[in-house]
């Protein structure tokens, strides 16, 4: 018997299409970061980009359990002395770009800092609101908030 190890040539991406309205925030990047490495597939190959293109929608409506919304604070430094800001949930989902708060909970569920993992990242397209210029692509729709009853949110 033979380990069987995937070449890019291999590789088939599917397009997938998730509604994040009501869904918990660290369960849906849990979900995203696994279909973008592709541990899903049973060719899974650490060193290969396996994983498929991931459309998320309705980012702005994503929810997160307890008070993260306004206790937990993203830092970060300027560069000049006393140059530390820092931004709560909150604020970021009420942005302009309020995408960026899955994008960097699915940036940290991915290995860090290495090639792949940007490669990786870049299969995955984050739209504040219902619409996307993907539909060429015919994705199919994935239903986080139907995977287990812990993974949406009504309140």
């Amino acid at each position: 018997m033979k380990t069987y190890s995937a070449k890019p040539s291999d590789v088939t991406k599917k397009w997938l299409l998730i509604d994040a309205e009501g869904v918990v925030l660290g369960r849906l990047a849990s979900v995203i970061a696994m279909r973008l490495r592709g541990k899903h597939k049973p060719g899974y190959t650490p060193h290969i980009d396996t994983g498929d293109n991931v459309i998320v929608i309705n980012a702005e409506k994503v929810k997160v359990t307890g008070k993260k919304l306004t206790d937990k604070v993203f830092y970060w430094h300027t560069g000049w002395p006393g140059g530390i800001k820092g931004r709560t949930v909150a604020q970021r989902l009420e942005s302009k770009f309020p995408g960026r708060v899955i994008e960097k909970a699915v940036e940290r569920m991915l290995p860090k800092e290495s090639p792949l993992a940007r490669r990786q990242l870049s299969n995955l397209r984050v739209y504040a609101g219902a619409v996307h210029p993907h539909e060429a692509q015919a994705p199919v729709a994935l239903d986080v908030g139907a995977m287990n009853p812990k993974n949406k949110r009504n309140d």
